[in-house]
C-alpha cells in the first residue's frame, strides 16, 4: 500500500468529495491562491476555481457565519481555520448558530459544515497558539467532533465529516502534516463515533486522540521491553465517544490510564474516567489516572514546553502506579 503524508490525505479527501459533489467547497484564510498555510489545498484552485476554492479576508466570524448560511441553504462548505486558536474569534456563529440551529429551528434547518484546522501545541508559539480545543468543543450539543492522529484516519473521517449532515468540528495537528502513513488508492470511509484499537494488549488500557497517540505507543514499547502489555485505544471522534470499546477494554485489562492534550478541568479524560468507573467499576483493579497537560498557559521556551505536555515518560509513570509497580 502506498505511504502519504497527512496533508496528502486531507487533500485527497476534499478532492474527492469536492468532485462527487458540487455543493462542497472550501473557504478560509490562505487556502487559494498560497495553496494553503500548510498546503493541505495544494493545487485546488487550479482544479476546483475561485468559487469552490475561496480565500477570505483575516475575519474568522465572517466566514465562519457565510459558512454557517451557505450550509443552510444546501451548500456543504468546509471552513478551514489557520489555527483553532483563532476560531475563538468565530465561536458565536459555531456554537451558537452552527451547532444549534436544527434544534432551534425544530428541525427545519441541517448545517451540514465542517470546521477543520489544526489545534493544541505546534513548538514555540506560546500561550495564545497553543491550546488544545478539542474538549470545549465536544462539550457542545449539535456539534460532532473529530480528532484524527494518522493519514488513514483523517482521509476516511473526513470524507464522512463532509457528508454528515450535522455541524463537524475536524481538528488536526500542525506537527503531523508531514507525516506519512498508509492510505489506499481506493475510496473508503471511517464511521463517526467509533474508535480504534490501536494496539492489543492485556495489563492496562491506554487511551488517547490525536497526535498524543504516538506518546503512548512510545510509552508501550517501553513499558514491553519490561513484560508490561499496553493495550491501546484511539478515539479518533470525541463527541460522540465510543465508550463500548473502551468499557470492553477495561473489563480485559482491569486498569486504564488516559492521556490527552488538554487541560486537566473538564477534559475527556474526566468524562470517560467518570463513564468508567460508573458502567465498570468492578472491573477496575486500580483508580483510573490521566496524563495531561499542566494546568497553566503553555509556555515559549522548549524546556518548559516539555515539562507542560503529556510525554511518555509520564505515562510510564502512571501505567506503572496503576499496576502498583
Amino acid at each position: 500500500m502506498r505511504s502519504i503524508q497527512f496533508r496528502e490525505a486531507l487533500r485527497e479527501a476534499l478532492q474527492e468529495e469536492m468532485r462527487r459533489d458540487e455543493a462542497v467547497f472550501l473557504m478560509g484564510e490562505e487556502v487559494a491562491e498560497y495553496d494553503g498555510a500548510y498546503k493541505v489545498s495544494q493545487g485546488m484552485l487550479a482544479e476546483f476555481g475561485d468559487r469552490r476554492v475561496i480565500d477570505t479576508p483575516i475575519a474568522e466570524l465572517g466566514f465562519a457565519g457565510i459558512g454557517v448560511g451557505a450550509a443552510m441553504n444546501g451548500l456543504r462548505p468546509v471552513i478551514e481555520f489557520m489555527t483553532f486558536n483563532f476560531s475563538l474569534v468565530a465561536i458565536d456563529q459555531v456554537i451558537n448558530s452552527a451547532a444549534k440551529m436544527m434544534s432551534m429551528s425544530g428541525g427545519q434547518f441541517t448545517v451540514p459544515i465542517v470546521f477543520r484546522g489544526p489545534t493544541a501545541s505546534a513548538g514555540m508559539l506560546s500561550s495564545q497558539h497553543s491550546q488544545a480545543f478539542d474538549n470545549w468543543y465536544a462539550n457542545t450539543p449539535g456539534l460532532k467532533v473529530i480528532v484524527p492522529s494518522n493519514p488513514y484516519d483523517a482521509k476516511g473521517l473526513l470524507k464522512s465529516a463532509i457528508r454528515d449532515n450535522d455541524p463537524v468540528i475536524f481538528m488536526e495537528s500542525e506537527q503531523m502534516y508531514g507525516e506519512k502513513g498508509e492510505v489506499p488508492e481506493e475510496e473508503y470511509l471511517i464511521p463517526i463515533g467509533k474508535a480504534d484499537i490501536k494496539r492489543v494488549g492485556s495489563d492496562v488500557t491506554l487511551v488517547s486522540f490525536g497526535k498524543i497517540i504516538k506518546t503512548c505507543f512510545t510509552a508501550a514499547e517501553e513499558l514491553e521491553k519490561e513484560g508490561i502489555s499496553c493495550e491501546i485505544i484511539d478515539l479518533r471522534t470525541i463527541r460522540p465517544i465510543d465508550y463500548d470499546t473502551v468499557i470492553e477494554s477495561v473489563k480485559k485489562t482491569n486498569r486504564l490510564v488516559i492521556v490527552e492534550e488538554a487541560w486537566p478541568l473538564g477534559s475527556i479524560a474526566t468524562e470517560v474516567s467518570f463513564k468508567v468507573q460508573k458502567e465498570a467499576f468492578d472491573y477496575l483493579d486500580a483508580p483510573v489516572l490521566r496524563v495531561t497537560s499542566a494546568d497553566v498557559p503553555l509556555p515559549y521556551a522548549p524546556t518548559l514546553i516539555d515539562a507542560a505536555l503529556p510525554n511518555a515518560t509520564r505515562v510510564i509513570k502512571a501505567v506503572k502506579q496503576v499496576l502498583y509497580k
